[in-house]
């Protein structure tokens, strides 16, 4: 059926096109050469988000106080020095974060992925958002925006992965607005939130007719304030984020030999079967996801909500369908962003194209090199304060 919103409403969230396929003999090639060669970008896209940022997590920073002694201190006794903790939130420096993007159709006869990048899609003060352990400071108060990103990977045609990067995001505006009735907590208001949303959007696919029962969508995102990084997560489809040298996956894969996943399958009489790896009933190789009303009750529309607190340490978000991930590891696409973005940040590049966009770039060609089957679409979110910096003479 036609999307929901007209064609040039669908290019503010998402763009889709491919790259040209690369020489496939030349696909054994490493990552050192991959990253040392010439960018070249076609089909993406990247954009830069600013504005007052939130502050909803700390930094607890201990300044020594050293009292002043009026008189000389006794001999005999001991002499005490007082320490206070100064609390500070990581968010008085996040004062924006660029993005990048691509999204291909690799060698799939048919584009099923789709992406939304929603700049402030909610603005709140920090401490309404949740997570601020320096309710007292200056930046705490002030209302900041909240942006969304999200990957969708859709799996017997495209319309539910369309539906959702056209909707979800509105969906969990409206659902955190709703008061919640003994409320335990701001963690708990997003996982109501997430959950609902989830539903709700899995209930629209539905009762509008988006799309056949046999049609479903992975879903994947975002929420980033100032010092909060919110993920909700259904399906195989992943994000990671990288800190200092760590990368640190946020979602863990739903898949039907997940040994949670599997008891839950089979204690409601389903069976997972291994026909070119471990699916549900032999068809689908995950085992949560937006539609799919034909696998009810054994893919079910419920996602795993986690919460990560924004440091100093932190390089970047990478969101990305399981066209990256079946090709690359976790560790792998870490090392390839944190390399990138050191080194596209030390200096002004010619080309004009954003840290997070030669990111995202980069690792759509090694998966294309690498002979990924899937479609392939990558979110990258550079979380380093943007600076200005002088050319090198």
């Amino acid at each position: 059926m036609e999307p929901l919103l007209e064609e040039h409403e669908e290019q503010r969230f998402k763009r889709v096109g491919s790259l040209r396929e690369p020489d496939l003999d030349s696909t054994s090639s490493s990552l050192s050469s991959i990253l040392s060669a010439e960018d070249s970008r076609s089909t993406t896209s990247s954009g830069d988000i600013s504005g007052t940022s939130g502050s909803s997590g700390e930094i607890l920073t201990a300044e020594a106080v050293v009292p002043r002694l009026l008189e000389p201190a006794p001999a005999c006794e001991e002499l005490t020095v007082t320490v206070a903790a100064k609390q500070k939130c990581v968010g008085r420096n996040n004062k924006g974060v660029t993005w990048g993007f691509t999204s291909v159709i690799g060698r799939r006869r048919e584009m099923e992925d789709a992406i939304a990048v929603i700049p402030a899609f909610m603005s709140r003060t920090c401490d309404h958002v949740g997570g601020c352990t320096a309710p007292g400071s200056k930046t705490s108060a002030e209302i900041s925006p909240i942006h969304f990103f999200g990957v969708y990977d859709g799996h017997g045609g495209s319309q539910v992965a369309k539906f959702c990067a056209e909707r979800m995001h509105g969906v969990i505006a409206e659902e955190w607005d709703h008061e919640m009735v003994e409320s335990s907590g701001w963690q708990r208001r997003w996982e109501v939130a997430f959950s609902s949303s989830f539903e709700r959007a899995d209930d629209e696919v539905r009762t509008a007719a988006v799309a056949p029962e046999m049609v479903g969508s992975t879903a994947v995102v975002v929420v980033l304030s100032g010092c909060q990084i919110i993920t909700s997560n259904c399906g195989d489809s992943r994000a990671v984020l990288c800190r200092g040298t760590e990368t640190i996956p946020l979602t863990v894969d739903q898949k039907p030999d997940r040994q949670d996943e599997l008891m839950r399958i089979e204690r409601e009489g389903g069976r997972v079967i291994n026909w070119n790896g471990a699916r549900v009933f032999g068809v689908l190789a995950m085992s949560r996801a937006i539609g799919d009303r034909y696998l009810r009750p054994w893919i079910i529309p419920v996602p795993e909500v986690t919460f990560m607190t924004r440091t100093d340490e932190d390089e970047c978000l990478i969101l990305a369908s399981d066209g990256l991930w079946d090709v690359m590891t976790n560790e792998e696409a870490g090392e390839v962003a944190r390399r990138l973005l050191r080194r596209r940040r030390r200096s002004l590049m010619a080309d004009g194209i954003s840290p997070a966009q030669a990111v995202a770039d980069n690792l759509t060609e090694i998966a294309i090199a690498r002979n990924s089957s899937d479609n392939i679409s990558i979110i990258v979110v550079d979380l380093k304060p943007k600076r200005k910096r002088q050319p090198r003479q």
